[in-house]
């Protein structure tokens, strides 16, 4: 069995059920999927979030553009989520398809943990190298809005 490419672990005080609908939700996903360190749009993920359906990560800046896609692999509420993740050349060729699985596990009352697993990226390095610092940022930002009620602060431009 082929290692997975990338794995990120965080311990987040909140429900699985509150976790799953950041997951899901787009309202909810707006203030999580920017990046706190640049000027980049939030995103949205855009599904009806059944097996076998397409999913598109769209920027939420009025645009439209579509920046990944994929299908819904496997979806067990409110603790596993997986998805196949290409570039929109590539929707068509599986061959160039990665994988995430999100799993949420609950520990006590009010803590999860949430396992991101990103897989089969060896094809593409860039989005390898992309998604490992993209992942760290967006889920801190998930951990923080979950645990706050609000998402990172944004950095002010630089010019």
């Amino acid at each position: 069995m082929a290692k997975p490419s990338f794995v990120y672990v965080t311990y987040i005080a909140t429900t699985p059920e509150k976790t799953w609908q950041a997951l899901i939700d787009t309202s909810v996903m707006r203030k999580y999927w920017a990046d706190p360190t640049d000027d980049d749009p939030a995103h949205e993920n855009v599904s009806d979030w059944k097996p076998g359906s397409k999913w598109e990560h769209r920027r939420a800046d009025g645009t439209g553009t579509v920046d990944i896609v994929g299908k819904v692999v496997e979806i067990l509420p409110p603790r596993r989520l997986v998805i196949t993740w290409a570039r929109p050349k590539d929707a068509e060729d599986d061959s160039k398809h990665s994988r995430v699985a999100f799993d949420i596990e609950p520990h006590g009352d009010r803590l999860i943990c949430l396992t991101v697993t990103h897989e089969n990226l060896e094809h593409d390095p860039k989005m390898f190298e992309g998604i490992s610092i993209g992942w760290p940022k967006v889920l801190s930002n998930l951990k923080t809005l979950l645990e706050t009620g609000h998402a990172l602060p944004r950095l002010p431009s630089v010019a």
